[in-house]
């Protein structure tokens, strides 16, 4: 199956208003693996780019100034995304972007029309009820690096967003890993035997100094905590 990872960089929030798609990014994947194959353009947008805008992305309009407009690699996108999945983070903010695109340019094509789309920030909802779930969120809950995110880039979004989709969909892949590792463990410990002779393992306790530093550490965090600390809790000291 092959998908597409999209995300875009826009003048600001709102198509109606006027704005426009200033970066494109795209990511492909086919059959759950990375190809390399990107598509990436930066786009002139023909008007001013928000002030808030210039902070998320650090696009500036003179930047974009000799850039090509949206109609121009127009063909060269929809080929690149026609028949596939596309997968984005909060897709109706970049759907609608795309579509107004395509009507400005007076395409009779819609997204919609020609790709089918998976909304992954509806995803981590369902799977991460209550609790953020914007793509540095993600990227914290789910160990993906995105130490180069400084600011907010299409392409490299579109990267870091790929990685996150395809660990957060994994669960059928993890679970086979599981059930092989513990296959693997069960085999082992029925092949192992151990020495009846062997040699009792030492055990070494604590002194009486290291059992003071520990109680004077618990002390510490009773005190900085609502509640005590979890060992004296669960019965793990007498104090």
């Amino acid at each position: 199956m092959r998908q597409i990872v999209l995300d875009t960089e826009t003048t600001g929030l709102d198509p109606k208003q006027g704005h426009r798609i200033i970066e494109i990014g795209c990511v492909e994947i086919d059959n759950r693996r990375l190809t390399g194959r990107n598509f990436h353009c930066y786009l002139n947008p023909d008007r001013d780019i928000d002030e808030a805008a210039i902070e998320v992305h650090g696009l500036t309009r003179q930047f974009l100034s000799d850039k090509p407009r949206f109609k121009e690699i127009e063909e060269e996108f929809l080929e690149f995304v026609t028949g596939t999945e596309l997968i984005i983070h909060n897709a109706p903010f970049d759907i609608g972007f795309l579509d107004s695109e395509l009507t400005l340019s007076s395409s009779n094509q819609s997204m919609n029309s020609v790709c089918t789309v998976l909304d992954t920030l509806v995803l981590a909802r369902e799977k991460h009820p209550g609790q953020r779930n914007n793509l540095d969120a993600l990227c914290k809950r789910y160990g993906v690096d995105n130490t180069q995110r400084d600011l907010h880039g299409a392409l490299l979004d579109a990267e870091i967003l790929a990685d996150v989709y395809l660990v957060m969909t994994s669960g059928q892949s993890s679970l086979a890993l599981r059930e092989e590792s513990s296959e693997a463990a069960v085999n082992f410990s029925k092949s192992r035997k151990l020495d009846p002779a062997r040699t009792p393992p030492r055990v070494i306790r604590a002194t009486a100094e290291e059992l003071r530093a520990h109680e004077a550490r618990l002390d510490e965090i009773d005190t900085k905590c609502d509640e005590r600390s979890l060992w004296r809790r669960v019965g793990g000291s007498q104090n």
